[in-house]
């Protein structure tokens, strides 16, 4: 029998889960056996953020995911140029108490 016909998954994609989840901060926490990822959404300007989605995955799975998301950012320079990070240590700083942006 053909192995690759044995391990082949059918995976559903709901039209909801289709649409994604919009997220500019992810937070990692991990235990003895799981990592837990916090998709937040975050306003410049509002003092509250919500997680929008919680993914739990076992260590082994979240080594695989890094792995994979290193492949494909790797893949995606290479077509669309290096991504830039900012080099400021405050980068991950959003100015709550900032000025509120105006229209």
């Amino acid at each position: 029998m053909n192995e690759n016909v044995e391990n082949k998954v059918n995976i559903e994609l709901s039209d909801e889960v289709a649409e994604g989840v919009y997220s500019n901060l992810a937070v990692i926490t991990h235990s003895n056996s799981e990592f837990i990822i916090d998709f937040v959404k975050m306003m410049p300007g509002v003092p509250k953020a919500k997680v929008k989605s919680r993914i739990i995955l076992t260590p082994q799975h979240a080594k695989r995911l890094m792995r994979a998301l290193q492949d494909n950012m790797q893949k995606f320079e290479s077509k669309h140029g290096k991504v830039v990070e900012n080099d400021s240590k405050d980068q991950f700083t959003i100015p709550f108490n900032g000025p509120a942006g105006q229209a």
